[in-house]
């Protein structure tokens, strides 16, 4: 019985299923009366505090990684404006609390599920998560936790949530398979800190308890009682898989240059404080891609100055000497976050997102800025906007961070007073403008994501035309070309953050192009780095500068990729 997902972290496992079954609450409003009230919120209130000290005593318990996700349910049911929205709930309207739980879980479920934003959609699913728990515990329910499972247990559910993910023994548990879920769920980046193959999107209603499975991290196939043909198949993938693990580890610690003499910085994309372990366990030589927006996620209010600092400082000191390029806020119709006051677009990819909501909000963004700014005095700490389209919006943004500069030196608040500030390069328009914009940049990052749906005109969501989303496309390889060689022509560094900077058959392309870096995912960068060291920029160099120009289509272009 093979079925087809989502792969959200490689490997092969092989074992039998223990679902996790979801309990369905009576969240009906139900009468309380006058005298029972105040008995009503302190039963809220007690389960509240039985859900923390549940909450704490795993934390203290688990591993950095899963520990710091269950931290952040802690703080939101620290967050001063859920538990008087609840209580407001019950007293006005005089009902139970498992009713007044689920109304305002939900508004803030919503919030983020209509945002029409992956990164937003998933945070929905840890409210959920939280929800489902404090149900439970107001029901007098035992909380689920899979750390005694037997060995060989392939976990399966509707939605694995983030606290039973956390609580996963990886002695024991050899895979996940969910219904629900992408890459950047929590769910996703526990199953890869623990090095656990996992597969979402994938039917499992019918799936019961001790059945046989087989599952691919990488191509996300699902095998459910599977035949001794293709438990052999498997087997041998899962030894291949291995092999290809221990192949790669030669490459680990190694300088990442080109075999005549080209020096490439093989960086790692974060977006949380639980991604720079598993980064540097990756061998990234620092971080390319910071994305800033998560910290503003699952919260009532903005995150102050301080809390910023603390974060960029512990990523600075993580990989210093490496570079840390944190991107300013990156948020819009496409990420809705209530307090922000941005509201619903129609087209929320052309409207008011990133550098230009940050302009008309300025000492919101000064606030970060700052923060970043104060990092900068512990490791090399550089400045990203993004989405920029104009030379205006650069020059406002720069204005800005000399603004941010001059406050600090007021309060003699040290930083690194020759910090870069460079640019997102993710619009026809800024790969167009690049060789103006490099008068102004300190550097240039290549977001591949945007930069091919902007070019081609193409929303890689909708299926009727993602089949005409490919980086491969000659329009966005000669817009790549075209900004390396305006970064070449000022002498400024530049770099690749997008999906493409992990695809092995890209690699030889961009070095081609005079690429300095590269930032991905930590699990790519030991193959990258095999690419490199493979590479002869020379003479891909004088391959591309002939052959470029004659590429039309992109299976012409991947056949030339393929034989750079």
């Amino acid at each position: 019985m093979k079925r087809n997902g989502l792969g959200v972290s490689a490997g092969i496992g092989m074992g039998t299923t223990l679902v996790i079954e979801e309990i369905v609450f009576d969240v009906c409003k139900r009468a309380v009366d006058e005298q029972s009230l105040a008995e009503e919120v302190k039963r809220l209130h007690t389960s509240i505090d039985d859900l923390k000290a549940y909450l704490e005593k795993k934390v203290a318990k688990l591993g950095h990684e899963q520990g710091e996700i269950l931290q952040s349910h802690l703080d939101l049911l620290a967050d001063p404006a859920l538990v008087p929205e609840i209580e407001k709930i019950i007293t006005q309207e005089k009902t139970v609390s498992e009713y007044a739980v689920h109304q305002v879980f939900e508004q803030f479920i919503q919030l983020f599920l209509m945002s029409g934003d992956e990164l937003l959609e998933l945070r929905a699913t840890d409210l959920k998560d939280l929800r489902q728990n404090l149900l439970r515990v107001l029901g007098d329910k035992e909380l689920i936790d899979v750390s005694d499972a037997k060995p060989g247990t392939v976990l399966v559910a509707q939605e694995l949530s983030t606290s039973v993910a956390a609580s996963i023994n990886p002695e024991s548990v050899v895979g996940i398979v969910t219904n629900v879920g992408g890459k950047t769920a929590h769910m996703a980046i526990i199953a890869r800190s623990l090095a656990l193959p996992a597969v979402v999107n994938v039917g499992v209603q019918d799936i019961t308890d001790g059945m046989a499975v087989i599952l691919d991290g990488t191509t996300g196939e699902v095998l459910f009682s599977p035949s001794e043909e293709e438990c052999a198949e498997f087997t041998k993938r899962q030894r291949d898989f291995q092999d290809e693990l221990k192949r790669l580890e030669v490459y680990r610690g190694q300088a990442s240059v080109t075999k005549d003499g080209k020096e490439v910085e093989l960086l790692a994309n974060i977006g949380l404080e639980l991604d720079i372990g598993p980064a540097l366990a990756a061998d990234g030589e620092g971080v390319g891609l910071f994305r800033t927006e998560f910290l503003y996620m699952d919260r009532s209010s903005a995150p102050s100055e301080d809390e910023q600092f603390a974060l960029y400082q512990k990523a600075a000191e993580a990989f210093a000497p490496g570079p840390v390029i944190i991107r300013t806020l990156d948020v819009g119709g496409d990420k809705e976050i209530a307090y922000l006051g941005i509201g619903k677009e129609e087209n929320p990819f052309l409207g008011y997102r990133a550098i230009r909501y940050c302009l008309e909000h300025q000492e919101l963004f000064k606030i970060q800025l700052r923060g970043i700014l104060r990092a900068s005095a512990y490791g090399k700490v550089k400045i990203m906007l993004p989405m920029i389209t104009t030379v205006a919006e650069f020059k406002e943004g720069l204005a800005l961070v000399s603004e941010a500069k001059a406050e600090l030196k007021e309060q003699d608040i040290p930083f690194d007073e020759q910090i870069e500030v460079g640019m997102m390069i993710e619009t026809p328009a800024a790969a167009m403008m690049a060789d103006v914009f490099a008068k102004y940049a300190d550097f240039f990052s290549i977001g591949t994501n945007d930069l091919t749906q902007y070019t081609l005109s193409v929303d890689r969501g909708n299926e009727k035309v993602a089949g005409l989303y490919s980086t491969y496309d000659p329009a966005v390889l000669r817009m790549i070309h075209r900004v390396g060689e305006a970064a070449a022509g000022a002498g400024i560094m530049w770099g690749v953050c997008g999906e493409a900077a992990a695809d092995p058959l890209l690699t030889k392309f961009f070095i081609a192009c005079g690429v300095n870096e590269l930032s991905m995912a930590g699990s790519s960068i030991l193959r990258i780095r095999q690419q490199v060291l493979e590479t002869n920029q020379f003479t891909c160099a004088e391959r591309l500068a002939k052959e470029l120009k004659l590429l039309e289509t992109c299976a012409e272009a991947k056949t030339f990729l393929e034989s750079l």
